[in-house]
């Protein structure tokens, strides 16, 4: 019988998925956007390529502040001592004379994040970049936060919260010689972020800032609404945020896809392309996400590629990380572009280029560290089993030009 059950879950849940397969309507022309509206997008753009001519595309942006360091982890009762130590700035070499058993990695590539929580608090995260799984330990402060925004040369970064005797997981820290730093990013990766910028328009947002909570019933005849009534149903829709109730729930995403055939038919471009590519990124709030149910969410990547615009320099520079960005700056998700960049008509010279801003040393190790994982997601989603092979060869020639700590810790099956 508890197989009946279970066959029956599988199944059904394997119909909801090929049911999404066409997640949403396409035309005509093969797209999620008629032909009317591809014409009114195209105009957009020819309208505003002039605006973009006189972009500041010259700003000086800075990479993420990184440093290399160690990872420390201790278990069992010396704990408590450990962290004192820390406290007191023991020496990384007195520590390991101290503490023989505890875990010591070498050579970690360490970034701090600033960013505002879900109660709008300010925090700083100290991230380790594993690159295995792509994340690592990672520990954030909400308190005193001018001392972490330091240079923090010979400091230890651990969680200085009180450890009391049922805390059983182990203790773990950043042990960091060298401090953080940051630095210019190259001249030519730089225009890829202002270009992104100039095309979002980071002084728009797809939903408003004071929007609620709920839905908005879309109605089936709206192409044949007055411009007015679009404009308003736009601002309503806008007005509105869509929470997936689960992973199945594809309410966020409906929603999204009408924001942007609204905003294109009534030439709101700026609104139009964040709705797109959240759609693209797969950018939005649900209550819980099963991996089970990505593979039939889309990307749409050849909708934007239809449009007169530099999709490779919009991709990369919304790909790439920085320190100072502008207020609003789009970020893609390394996974989602990935899979969409599988997807382009010219691929392969968007993999060249992946491939050579690997090899560069002008460009910082984490960003270095990001199109490799950018890569390596490209071609999971490539479907010539060849040209997969052959990807995976010359990615091991590019990482050859990382520092040898990085590629160390680099470990490719073929």
């Amino acid at each position: 019988m508890k197989k009946i059950i279970v066959l029956l879950f599988a199944f059904i849940i394997f119909n909801q998925i090929m049911a999404q397969t066409d997640e949403f309507k396409t035309y005509s022309n093969d797209l999620i956007y008629s032909n009317n509206t591809m014409s009114q997008l195209s105009h957009i753009v020819d309208s505003l390529n002039l605006k973009y001519k006189s972009c500041d595309l010259n700003k000086t942006f800075r990479s993420k502040s990184q440093s290399v360091g160690y990872f420390v982890e201790i278990n069992g009762k010396e704990m408590k001592a450990a962290q004192q130590d820390m406290k007191n700035g023991i020496s990384l070499e007195n520590f390991r004379k101290k503490y023989p058993k505890a875990k010591v990695i070498e050579n970690m590539l360490v970034v701090r994040f600033e960013y505002k929580d879900y109660n709008d608090k300010d925090v700083i995260e100290f991230s380790e970049m594993n690159l295995e799984s792509g994340s690592g330990y990672e520990i954030g402060f909400s308190e005193n936060l001018k001392k972490y925004r330091k240079e923090l040369k010979n400091t230890w970064i651990y969680d200085n919260r009180e450890r009391s005797k049922k805390y059983k997981y182990p203790f773990q820290a950043f042990y960091l010689p060298k401090g953080f730093s940051s630095q210019p990013i190259k001249e030519k990766y730089a225009r890829m972020i202002g270009y992104a910028d100039c095309l979002i328009d980071t002084s728009t947002l797809k939903i408003n800032k004071n929007a609620q909570q709920g839905y908005v019933n879309f109605p089936t005849d709206w192409e044949k609404l007055s411009k007015i009534k679009k404009e308003r149903l736009l601002e309503k829709m806008r007005n509105t945020r869509v929470v997936g109730s689960c992973s199945q729930d594809s309410s966020p995403r409906n929603h999204a896809i009408n924001i942007a055939q609204l905003s294109a038919e009534t030439t709101n471009w700026e609104v139009f392309l964040r709705a797109h590519l959240d759609i693209m990124n797969d950018r939005f709030e649900r209550a819980s996400d099963g991996s089970y149910a990505w593979g039939a969410r889309k990307t749409y990547i050849k909708e934007l590629e239809e449009l007169d615009i530099n999709v490779s320099d919009l991709i990369f520079g919304i790909s790439l990380r920085l320190e100072n960005p502008a207020k609003n700056h789009y970020y893609g998700s390394i996974g989602r572009v990935g899979r969409a960049l599988s997807e382009t008509k010219d691929h392969q010279s968007i993999a060249q280029a992946m491939l050579n801003m690997i090899e560069d040393s002008e460009l910082d190790d984490y960003n270095r560290v990001l199109f490799y994982f950018l890569f390596r997601n490209y071609n999971h989603y490539i479907q010539n089993e060849d040209l997969k092979k052959e990807n995976l060869e010359n990615l091991k020639k590019s990482i050859t030009a990382l520092p040898s700590y990085l590629q160390e810790k680099i470990v490719l099956e073929d």
